[in-house]
């Protein structure tokens, strides 16, 4: 229903917020530190922050999990931007860099990077891997009813 409370991570002090569905479209903000609840660029997430954003969002989270030392995560970056802005109210972006979070990457079993999983209330909705454009991230989103 379009009243009925959802939970949103703070992007910025990772609180959970209840937010009306019917209200996601007018910028809620965060109920502890102010700030804008649905950005419209990807946060980066760490073994520490990542459970408190991912795990309860009632909002999908995608994840990109990639390394500064990979080429193609390198080509992929500004996409995975583009696509952020592109869903902006429908789906979170966050990135993992998979050396620093090695803990995360061990736990969703990343074998090779760039990999996106779009996350809803912490449960893995789908997966790949790869390259990808923005248009191409953004129908397999679409692909996996992420709208």
């Amino acid at each position: 229903m379009a009243n009925d409370p959802l939970l949103v991570p703070c992007s910025r002090c990772f609180k959970l917020n209840r937010v009306s569905a019917s209200r996601l479209t007018n910028a809620p903000t965060c109920g502890h530190c102010k700030s804008q609840l649905l950005v419209d660029q990807p946060i980066t997430l760490d073994d520490a922050t990542f459970q408190s954003y991912v795990g309860r969002s009632d909002v999908p989270v995608v994840v990109d999990f990639w390394a500064a030392w990979c080429g193609p995560c390198k080509v992929m970056a500004p996409q995975f931007e583009a696509a952020a802005k592109a869903a902006s109210g429908r789906a979170l972006f966050a990135k993992v860099d998979t050396d620093a979070a090695q803990g995360v990457a061990a736990q969703f079993g990343i074998r090779s990077i760039p990999t996106l999983i779009a996350f809803k209330q912490g449960r893995e909705l789908a997966r790949q891997s790869g390259a990808m454009s923005q248009s191409q991230i953004l129908r397999w989103l679409s692909s996996a009813n992420i709208r």
